[in-house]
This record gives structure tokens, sequence and C-alpha cells, in this order.
């Protein structure tokens, strides 16, 4: 789950306030005097002193005393000069907890603690400079999957199919795209059409997923059907080197295309995926180079993520369960 990104504008300052709305934060924390000014700049959230706890840490009751408030939905902002085990005893008591930070590392710092974070980050005044950072590593960073090489066994024509564009409204680079398959257990990297050909010209925010049916990896360790996707969804984005950020979906199109069914094998297991027959659809080789679906051969190396089977409405279960 993405972290929530507040700034704090107290004192109020509109070139502050305009950055941080730029860079895509939550929400402020602001006087409730500079509620108005704030929101006439953009549609955002304004969270005043007083909807809130801030809670300095000195004692042993002064973890409990955030702990009391989390637990009764009261929000809860630990204040500047917060050490990790006492936020650790916080989070494994209650969820919601906030952290003050003064500087990107201690943002970094307040995102990493106990492997999930702290949920909310009020970012300070003195780290407003780095909040772009912040934003694009805390809040869009979905952290690092590993992905495996595997060895294409079969390409074969599959007939009509509905498949599915995913237009988003961001622009990606060679080698990042979206993990795609039939099983949950074994997606493929799909590549984004960042590469132009002589009869059509790149369209680097589009992502050919394949056909309908189709489990998509996404944020926070689901799988969706491409069917299921729609304007406004946030989807995985994942690069060649396992890095990923989350891209939100202006459109889909959804048209009846030939087919291709790709399957391949690693780590001794075995995963397909339908693909559009055409030029333009791309998975990654190991080196992170694009490899259309046209001149793909039997043998060739592709990036795929394995995982065990089981998801039940796109959360992960465990469950005996075989996909093919």
């Amino acid at each position: 789950m993405s972290k929530e990104i507040w700034l704090s504008a107290i004192p109020f300052d509109k070139t502050l306030v305009t950055l941080g709305l730029e860079s895509g934060v939550d929400g402020f924390v602001a006087e409730a005097a500079d509620a108005d000014a704030i929101l006439a700049l953009g549609r955002t959230k304004v969270m005043t002193p007083d909807a809130f706890e801030r809670v300095t840490l000195t004692s042993k009751d002064d973890e409990t005393t955030a702990i009391t408030h989390l637990k009764a939905g009261r929000p809860v902002f630990l204040s500047r000069g917060w050490e990790i085990i006492p936020v650790e005893n916080i989070l494994a008591a209650a969820t919601g907890l906030g952290l003050e930070c003064e500087s990107l590392d201690r943002a970094r710092l307040a995102a990493g603690v106990l492997e999930r974070g702290a949920d909310r980050l009020l970012i300070t005044t003195e780290a407003a400079p780095d909040i772009k950072t912040i934003v694009k590593e805390l809040k869009l960073s979905q952290g690092t999957i590993e992905l495996a090489a595997a060895t294409i066994t079969a390409i074969e024509p599959a007939g009509l199919g509905h498949r599915v564009c995913v237009d988003t409204t961001s622009l990606f680079t060679s080698g990042q795209g979206m993990l795609v398959g039939n099983s949950s257990a074994f997606t493929f990297l799909v590549n984004a059409e960042t590469e132009s050909n002589p009869y059509v010209a790149a369209r680097p925010f589009r992502i050919n997923a394949g056909a309908v049916h189709a489990y998509c990896q996404m944020p926070g360790d689901t799988t969706r059907y491409l069917e299921e996707l729609h304007s406004g969804s946030e989807v995985l984005i994942v690069s060649h080197t396992g890095e990923t950020t989350t891209a939100v979906v202006g459109r889909i199109k959804t048209e009846i295309r030939p087919m291709l069914l790709i399957t391949a094998e690693a780590d001794g297991r075995e995963g397909k995926v339908f693909l559009q027959n055409a030029e333009t659809i791309r998975v990654v080789d190991p080196t992170g180079r694009p490899v259309s679906v046209v001149t793909l051969r039997v043998g060739d190396k592709v990036l795929v993520k394995t995982d065990v089977a089981g998801r039940h409405f796109g959360m992960r279960i465990t469950e005996a369960i075989k996909e093919g």
C-alpha cells in the first residue's frame, strides 16, 4: 500500500504549497485560517493540528499514549527525534501511525521501519526541497521484485481473442512494462510500446498487455484480471531490473485481434501468456532488450516473475491450486 505523504504548511507559504501540489503530496498540515488559501490552489486535503495527536517520545508512557490514540481511531504523528525501537513497538501494536520527517534520509528511514514503515509521513519545511524525491521514492515506488530468466518452449497461433491495451497517464522507457500471464504464479514482463518501427510510431504510454482473462500483477502484492482494469485504476509497472512504480490507467482499449499462445519454463515451472500477434508487442530479454513476439523463437530467454499459485479476488491465499 502506498504511503500517505503530508507536507507541513505551517507557516503558510504559497510557493511551498504549489511545490507540494506539483509533487503529488496527499495533503497539507496547516492552520485552519490557511485552509481556504491552500484549497484555492488545488484539490487536496488539509489537516489542522487539532485533527491529530502530536506525540513526542520521551518515555514508555508516550508509546502507550500513541497506541491508545491509534486504537481509538485518532491520527497520531510522532514528533521529530523519534527512534526506531519505540516506533517498532507502536507499529507492532496499532496501525495508522505517522512520523514527522525533517530530511530525505529520515523519510527513507520512516518508510522502512519493520519493513513496512509508517502509514503516514509528515514532511517538515526543512525537507521541502526534497519533496519530489520523497514522493517518487516512497509513494510511487513499490520496491524491487525478483525476476527470473525463462526459456521459450512454444509459440503457437491461437485464433482471435479480445486483447487489452492499457493506456496510462505516464510515459515509460525501454525495458519497462507490466507482468501478465495465465497464472498468478508465472507472469511475463510485457514491454510498453516504447520502440518505433517503420510502420507505427512509439506509444510509450501504452502496454498491449494480453488477453482479457490474463492476470496482471498489481501494487500491494495483489492481482487483477486485465478485463477488470478501467480509467483511474492504479497498475504496477516493472522494469527489467525489478524496480517497480505505479501508473494510473487513462483508458482501456479492448479489441478483437489475432493472438499467440506463448509458453516458457523457468525453475522447473511452466507458464503461458496470450499476446496479440503483432510486431509492436514485445517481451523483455534478461539484458532489458524488448523482443517482438514476431521475431521471438523457441529457446529464447525472457524475463518472468515466478510465485506460488493461489489468489482469491486478487488477494494471496494458501490453497492447493493449479493454473495453466
